[in-house]
């Protein structure tokens, strides 16, 4: 068995904070249409804000998405490579 469990338990750790249909349709939401705030995804998903907010807390708790305020507002991005990756290979997407 593989000495660096620590890799094994941050991947599992990655994986468990994807492993909601709304958190999935977030960063795949932004890997194709790039930064965005709260309200786009909250239009674009068709959920109450509040529910966006507390799966991108969880996103960002996570490492996998960063917030950056843009004057009043704050856009998200997908902070973590790996996911990238991931998202374009569940989706069976190219990268762009």
């Amino acid at each position: 068995m593989d000495n660096n469990f620590n890799a094994y338990e941050e991947a599992a750790e990655m994986l468990k904070a994807l492993a909601h249909p709304v958190r999935l349709c977030i960063v795949r939401g932004l890997l194709r249409n790039g930064p965005c705030n709260v309200t786009y995804m909250q239009d674009c998903l068709e959920i109450p804000q509040s529910t966006v907010s507390q799966h991108l807390q969880k996103l960002r708790t996570s490492g996998i998405v960063k917030a950056q305020r843009q004057r009043h507002e704050i856009h998200y991005t997908i902070e973590n490579e790996m996911v990238k990756q991931l998202i374009l290979t569940i989706f069976r997407e190219e990268s762009s």
